[in-house]
């Protein structure tokens, strides 16, 4: 059986935490500059027609389903799931807005305009406000 040696135990302890520490300090610092965790300047607000339009419709949306939960048309639960649609809107056109220097290209600005629509048409739907098409009225 080996003896208990103060030194060789502290020497053995110092170097586990180290060789265990670099793994996560190496994540920390790719999660920082990913994320912008390590960034000094703000995140940068993406502007242009599209983009405002996207974002305006989306904010309207987000009233109606206030609106439709404070007036109990709506179920909390289906509050929830239309409030994380339209946040995933939001950082989709964001993110795209970034890859393309501020722009959202037509062919992804019509792919997020029909999601916009669809969650508006499930918004009408849900709260009972959708108007019957066709009906002569």
């Amino acid at each position: 059986m080996r003896s208990f040696n103060l030194k060789t135990s502290l020497t053995l302890v110092a170097l586990t935490a180290s060789a265990l520490a670099v793994p996560f300090a190496g994540a920390y610092a790719a999660q920082g500059n990913h994320d912008g965790l390590m960034d000094v300047s703000p995140s940068p607000l993406f502007q242009g027609p599209r983009i405002d339009s996207i974002v305006n419709e989306v904010r309207g949306i987000d009233q109606g389903i206030a609106e439709g939960r404070q007036e109990k048309l709506i179920t909390p639960a289906q509050a929830n799931r239309m409030d994380r649609q339209s946040a995933s809107i939001i950082r989709t056109a964001e993110r795209t807005a970034a890859v393309d220097h501020g722009r959202v290209p037509s062919a992804q600005y019509n792919r997020l305009m029909r999601r916009v629509d669809h969650l508006n048409e499930n918004l009408l739907n849900d709260t009972g406000r959708q108007s019957s098409m066709g009906s002569g009225s």
